[in-house]
């Protein structure tokens, strides 16, 4: 009896994600899986790896290089997440790109609208999102997922163009810091 009751339990724990203690409580908590799979994913992930946090109807893509998971959650609960995981990290950090259309949608289009663009931005953290057109994203993602992995973190969103796309990029080195070296090594050249 006790046997299928342990069998039951490790049953049960398959279907809700990693279980764990919190410090100093004697509460189990279930880990969703797509948290578990961000923090397994990102520390393989770098330069020149997406990750993108999508609503519900962006499609799911053929490339070899596009791994999707369905969080089953709210899309900015995701990003937030997401967010944090990448912010501890110490190897990336984010270039956030959300798509143009988001702008132009109206309050009548979408009942709350301005709400969730106030949320968006403090789930971005202050950070300034570079605006593109929807279908471009698909060629940068096209692109990218021909050489580097793309995580594709597909939520419950049901705000049209509401996804937003974050190519990763080193943290401990800048774009002036490359164009040094790359000034220092032609100069060393000639």
């Amino acid at each position: 009896m006790k046997i299928l009751s342990i069998l039951v339990s490790l049953v049960l724990l398959s279907f809700t994600g990693c279980t764990t203690k919190n410090p100093g409580s004697t509460e189990m908590t279930s880990t969703p899986k797509w948290q578990t799979s961000i923090r397994k994913h990102l520390p393989l992930l770098g330069h020149r790896n997406w990750i993108l946090v999508v609503d519900k109807a962006f499609p799911e893509q053929n490339a070899a290089g596009l791994l999707t998971i369905d969080t089953n959650a709210d899309l900015l609960t995701v990003l937030d997440f997401t967010m944090r995981q990448i912010d501890s990290s110490t190897h990336v950090r984010p270039v956030i790109y959300c798509d143009a259309e988001l702008q132009y949608i109206t309050k009548a289009q979408v009942p709350g609208i301005g709400a969730f663009r106030d949320s968006l931005a403090r789930t971005l953290r202050g950070a300034t999102p570079e605006a593109i057109l929807h279908e471009s994203v698909f060629t940068k993602i096209d692109e990218a997922s021909k050489l580097f992995k793309v995580l594709v973190l597909k939520t419950n969103g049901t705000i049209a163009y509401s996804s937003v796309f974050l190519q990763l990029d080193c943290k401990y080195w800048s774009a002036e810091s490359e164009a040094a070296l790359r000034k220092a090594m032609k100069g060393a050249t000639n």
